[in-house]
């Protein structure tokens, strides 16, 4: 539907259309052979999760060409759709002007502020418009509108990515920082426990001192507030390290003392990350109830801005009360320990008994915090700071704030408090094998499935053989009492 004013594909130079095409060709072509050779390089370092991470990516990028095809190819016919006058301004997010309040519908202010809304409506298809004016009502959704919400969803996806990959790099390197822990109990020529086995009163280890603090069942709202800001300092210290890695191993692995337990949080934070990297189907309803509350004066955004930081503290309070509650059995058990203090890893000290939980929350609040970036660049970009719809200063700088304060204490508190304290649930995940040793286990298993599959279809046919057999059997003893009947009936009429 060609948009009055304007030339179409049948008067346009033949050159221009060739070189748009080849700029936009170049471009895709580009950003495909970055990602692939980023696969193949992640792949020649091993690094088996990241490049499932990146296919995880790619397939983020199909879904958005996925959407970009629909919304290309149905919106005119989106155009012809027509709604009530009224119904058009009803929650707006721009109070509406008064020579603009007979033409302006819901979603053309939405993306649109008040001085433009004329300015689309110009730009509308005389066609489109003339069909919804002969019925007395206003296009749902003008092109322009729409053109800019496929924008904002490119952007907003793009968005969570790039923030995804900062959270876990910047967490990355904070978890790596401590190797230095791990390299010195690895490189003592002595047990590594021997650390832990000088300690008679539970009371002079330094992970009792600091997470236990004499607080028992009575006082538990104090060791609650202790978890809290416990958070925002010293989150993981030298002895929580040593203390946590040697209760998983006493638990997981008692007869490899030197197990390498830094790289196994490190692998298996890197196969978390592909899930946390891609936007699922509750994420997708969590844009559309929010796009719909963008109502004008309720400052909704300035609201939801709130949530990731709400669900982070309450995580990180989480995460560092287990670390104490694993203190606390101890302590509270046992006044002097002879030999090693050892703690018991168990999933009854998560939500629901549920460790994975942590990640779900964590996959929300990264996108949360990428929803509110994201649409706030949106609208710098495409509308200028002075938009209606970014809202009033004193409540665009609070949300800023919080943005960047929930993304820096997600990468250098709560990622490392999660890569260590999810170890301490009652199993253990498969990255705790080497690469090789998982496709050798993968392999073994597929083996076995399909030994056990063909023994099941052997049983069963040979089952199906012996009844066929008894059946035959079975028919022949019939013929032959059958016989014997019309024998001993002949005989009987001699």
């Amino acid at each position: 539907m060609a948009v009055a004013g304007e030339t179409t594909l049948e008067h346009t130079p033949t050159w221009v259309v060739a070189a748009v095409c080849s700029v936009i060709v170049a471009i895709s072509l580009g950003v495909e052979r970055l990602l692939h050779y980023t696969g193949k390089y992640l792949k020649k370092k091993g690094q088996k999760p990241l490049f499932e991470a990146l296919l995880k990516i790619k397939e983020e990028l199909m879904l958005l060409g996925f959407i970009s095809l629909l919304l290309t190819v149905f919106q005119d016919r989106i155009a012809t759709i027509c709604i009530s006058e009224k119904a058009s301004k009803e929650w707006l997010p721009c109070k509406l002007e008064e020579d603009a309040a007979s033409t302006t519908s819901h979603f053309q202010a939405f993306f649109s502020s008040p001085g433009t809304s004329r300015r689309l409506l110009a730009e509308a298809s005389s066609s489109t418009t003339s069909y919804c004016a002969t019925k007395g009502m206003v296009p749902l959704l003008s092109a322009t509108a729409l053109h800019h919400l496929h924008i904002f969803i490119f952007v907003l996806a793009v968005t969570h990515v790039i923030i995804c990959v900062l959270t876990i790099l910047f967490g990355g390197a904070k978890i790596r920082q401590w190797r230095i822990w791990e390299d010195a109990i690895q490189k003592s020529e002595s047990n590594p426990e021997d650390e832990l086995k000088k300690f008679t009163h539970v009371q002079d280890h330094a992970f009792i001192r600091n997470r236990f603090l004499g607080i028992g069942k009575d006082l538990a709202l104090l060791g609650w507030v202790h978890s809290f800001f416990k958070q925002f300092y010293a989150s993981v210290t030298r002895s929580d390290y040593i203390t946590l890695r040697l209760g998983f191993i006493k638990t997981h692995c008692r007869g490899n003392p030197k197990f390498n337990f830094h790289k196994y949080m490190i692998r298996a934070l890197e196969a978390d990350f592909k899930r946390v990297v891609g936007i699922s189907w509750y994420l997708w309803i969590f844009v559309v109830v929010f796009l719909s509350l963008n109502v004008a004066g309720w400052h909704a955004y300035f609201y939801i801005a709130f949530i990731p930081c709400v669900l982070l503290l309450a995580v990180g309070t989480k995460l560092e009360h287990v670390i104490n509650q694993l203190a606390h059995e101890v302590a509270e058990k046992h006044v002097a320990i002879e030999g090693d203090l050892v703690v018991q890893p168990s999933d009854n000290h998560f939500w629901f008994h549920r460790p994975k939980i942590v990640l779900y929350l964590i996959h929300i609040i990264l996108f949360q915090n990428a929803f509110e970036l994201a649409f706030f660049f949106f609208i710098l970009v495409q509308y200028k700071f002075k938009s209606c719809i970014m809202g009033p200063i004193g409540y665009i700088i609070p949300r800023l704030v919080i943005g960047a304060f929930v993304q820096f204490l997600c990468s250098y508190s709560t990622l490392p408090l999660y890569a260590i304290v999810t170890q301490m649930g009652s199993s253990f995940k498969k990255a705790i094998f080497d690469e090789h040793i998982q496709e050798g286990i993968t392999v073994w298993a597929q083996h076995a499935r399909k030994n056990q599959m063909l023994k099941k279809a052997a049983n069963a046919s040979s089952h199906t053989n012996n009844n066929s057999q008894a059946g035959t059997k079975e028919a022949e003893m019939v013929l032959v009492d059958k016989d014997k009947e019309e024998a001993e009936g002949s005989q009987t009429r001699n």
